[in-house]
């Protein structure tokens, strides 16, 4: 079990080729007693992104703060504070800030996608 804060949560810098301004935090995982999932937040400054990318599994997001852009499968769609999606198994994406506060979202996977 585990309660905790998003402040409390070390945030990580995205070091992969494409991912700029890009920062993760690492909330739910193994390590705090989710088997098969992890739940992380991302936040992008303004004028960040992440990579655009594909991958064998799936995600969920929902948006926390500011407003972006998810790029999913050549589509573009618009995203703000309440908004949620699902990117499915092998879908292009990528998540690009539009705003100029913080665009900050819930990304969750299974595990393997935290590897």
């Amino acid at each position: 079990m585990v309660v905790s804060h998003i402040d409390e949560v070390k945030a990580v810098k995205m070091q992969i080729p494409g991912a700029e301004k890009a920062w993760k935090k690492v909330c739910i995982s193994l390590e705090q007693g989710w088997d098969g999932y992890v739940m992380r937040v991302f936040e992008l400054e303004p004028g960040g992104k992440t990579p655009l990318h594909t991958h064998t599994w799936p995600h969920i997001n929902y948006f926390l703060q500011g407003e972006g852009t998810l790029f999913l499968n050549g589509k573009e769609n618009n995203v703000k504070e309440g908004s949620f999606s699902y990117v499915p198994s092998n879908a292009t994406h990528q998540m690009i800030n539009r705003g100029d506060t913080v665009f900050r979202f819930i990304c969750i996977v299974p595990e393997e996608g935290e590897a």
